[in-house]
């Protein structure tokens, strides 16, 4: 029974996620960026970690940054219809950021995200079936 719990469980940690992610959108200048970037992370986005020395300042780019806090936006409202615009600077993906850093960090975060709901469905699939 404990071997099945666990193959249950890494199969829903590895498997597909269905994932949705707020992007700043390429082409467009580093002024624009950085004024999305700005308005995000005063009204809302969690953006600690882009600050120097932060876990995900590097890479330095305002790109890299505006991905970042836009997403955190964008997650902060929960994913609401409209929270990722950005004046047209930004858009939904269902694929994270291309940059190496911060797709460790996304992984990571939705797996943050995810694991609640896993575990309670394991606790639930474990009081039914036990003794």
């Amino acid at each position: 029974m404990t071997l099945l719990i666990c193959l249950v469980l890494f199969l829903a940690m590895t498997g597909h996620s269905s994932a949705t992610y707020c992007l700043c959108k390429d082409g467009v200048g580093d002024q624009a960026l950085q004024k999305s970037l700005d308005y995000a992370c005063g009204a809302g986005a969690d953006c600690t970690a882009i600050l120097q020395n932060g876990a995900c300042y590097n890479p330095n780019t305002v790109k890299d940054h505006c991905n970042y806090a836009v997403n955190s936006y964008f997650q902060n409202k929960g994913q609401a219809t409209g929270s990722c615009d950005f004046s047209g600077t930004a858009t939904v993906s269902p694929n994270p950021p291309t940059s190496k850093s911060l797709n460790q960090f996304f992984l990571l975060l939705n797996i943050s995200l995810f694991f609640p709901f896993i575990f309670g469905f394991f606790l639930n699939f474990l009081a039914k079936f036990s003794l």
